[in-house]
């Protein structure tokens, strides 16, 4: 999607910085939790790209050292260059750094509140949730095949009874996915 001109170029540019700003404040699990509802707005919502743009870039974005939250750097750049770039990764990390800026500074405070030990119970299977979701959202973008479901069946294999290191299954799936085979 080119960058429009005019005053679109700002109307996208909020749209990109309000859209993942709300999405941080579900974000539990980082990024890669709420994969689902980042393409439900690129692609879905304002068709920003197409479904294999968006499981193209989230392949870079796993791929690339640094964190998670480089997919939202890449979809705002995809759609606004380094402008939608810096708004899209503004609007993610701006609301929960605040936030558990300030959760943390009072957490110590809160240790008698019973909410407290609610939050910290509710959160990680939260995450682990999203995280599976996005996951399923990926594969099925990627329209993976029987090779590729057989990857991902030997993969969680290996993973879950061996002490395999994972870039050994990282490396087993590039030279598979060079070979042709998946």
């Amino acid at each position: 999607v080119a960058p429009e001109s005019g005053g679109q170029d700002m109307t996208i540019l909020l749209e990109l910085f309000v859209s993942f700003f709300l999405v941080a404040f579900v974000s539990f699990g980082g990024a890669s939790a709420v994969i689902p509802e980042l393409y439900r707005i690129a692609v879905t919502e304002h068709s920003w790209m197409d479904a294999r743009t968006f499981t193209e870039l989230f392949a870079i974005a796993q791929a690339a050292p640094g964190p998670n939250v480089l997919i939202v750097t890449l979809i705002g750049q995809h759609v606004e260059g380094w402008q939608g770039a810096l708004l899209a990764t503004l609007g993610m990390c701006l609301p929960m750094s605040l936030l558990v800026g300030l959760l943390f500074k009072h957490w110590d405070k809160l240790q008698h509140w019973r909410g407290r030990a609610a939050i910290q119970l509710g959160v990680a299977p939260l995450a682990v949730g999203l995280v599976l979701a996005s996951g399923t959202l990926i594969a099925r973008s990627a329209a993976p095949g029987v090779n590729g479901i057989g990857l991902l069946v030997l993969t969680v294999v290996l993973n879950l009874r061996t002490k395999l290191h994972p870039l050994w299954l990282i490396l087993l799936g590039g030279v598979l996915g060079l070979s042709g085979l998946v």
